[in-house]
């Protein structure tokens, strides 16, 4: 019998199944995973050579299909990830994005009812709205999210906060910033500079690229959270993950077109009129204290995802 039977809710997405893919390894792990794969994958999901995992496509919004596999395994720890992510995406569907506020109920009121010891929720540094300080420190209350985006996520904390205080359910609250990996969908910056610059496309850059970011490679977010995870840290606590160096977008769209060896052009495009924040950075002292390492740099990250899914369309470019 496994020690852990735990929940992913998403983990067909870029995190959710990057976090899958390293609790299979351990055989003391089942690892249950539920997701309507509008943006996650099925190519995602953790290798067949492991038997101790079970896929099950479902809606966590949908209080039959979580309700279904919640009362059908006895689980101790739930990892909620599902969510309408992607600037565009969640500003062109905002009544989807707000309907992700039932599955944050669903998931909240199922765990009590079934003795879930922990919840684990992916929040967003958009929660922080335009920031006011530098960097976002965990302790600084969000005021001004604007976006339906950064108010769900924004609620989703209160939801944890205030089960905490009714209910007694323990949780952790992740504020994610900028993860990237082999797995993210091709909608988000990353991934979609890297194609330009390997089919030698411009790569168009909305504004004039001074836009401040830190992109934190998914490893190095796996790494805290399993830590997290198996030493029973940030229990009723929230966490930045993310990196804390700098890079404007400008100066991304430079690198990546130095790594591949591009002839594409940086074009410049009217600013998006919201949902483009000016500068994000975190304050990962938590972080860093947890994984007690150096942590990977954007270059080499950058490397990995294109080694791992770019190689053969990136030769001709070098």
């Amino acid at each position: 019998m496994p020690k852990r039977t735990i929940l992913i809710t998403g983990g067909a997405g870029n995190i959710g199944s990057a976090l899958a893919k390293k609790l299979v390894e351990d055989p003391d792990n089942y690892i249950v995973i539920i997701d309507n794969l509008v943006t996650g994958s099925i190519v995602n999901l953790p290798s067949p050579i492991y038997p101790n995992w079970k896929f099950i496509k479902g809606n966590v919004n949908n209080y039959r299909d979580i309700s279904a596999v919640m009362s059908s395994f006895a689980f101790d720890y739930v990892f909620h990830y599902a969510a309408l992510v992607g600037v565009k995406r969640t500003l062109n569907n905002p009544l989807k994005v707000l309907k992700d506020i039932e599955g944050i109920k669903n998931i909240l009121t199922l765990s009590k009812n079934t003795a879930v010891k922990r919840v684990f929720y992916s929040s967003s540094s958009e929660v922080y709205g335009e920031p006011v300080e530098f960097p976002q420190n965990e302790e600084t209350t969000p005021l001004n999210s604007k976006l339906n985006y950064a108010v769900v996520k924004n609620l989703g904390e209160v939801y944890l906060k205030t089960y905490k205080k009714e209910f007694g359910l323990d949780y952790t609250i992740f504020r994610f910033f900028n993860t990237y990996g082999p797995s993210q969908t091709e909608d988000f910056v990353i991934p979609i500079f890297i194609k330009a610059a390997i089919t030698g496309a411009d790569i168009k850059i909305y504004g004039n690229g001074s836009q401040v970011r830190t992109f934190c490679y998914v490893d190095d977010n796996i790494d805290a959270t399993l830590k997290i995870l198996y030493e029973d840290l940030c229990v009723n606590d929230i966490i930045n993950i993310g990196n804390d160096i700098e890079y404007t977008i400008e100066d991304l769209a430079k690198i990546i077109i130095a790594i591949t060896g591009s002839k594409s052009k940086i074009k410049y495009l009217p600013r998006l009129e919201e949902g483009d924040m000016t500068r994000r950075r975190p304050d990962n002292s938590k972080m860093k204290k947890i994984v007690n390492q150096n942590l990977i740099s954007l270059e080499d990250g950058l490397t990995r995802i294109i080694k791992a899914n770019y190689l053969i369309k990136a030769a001709p470019a070098n």
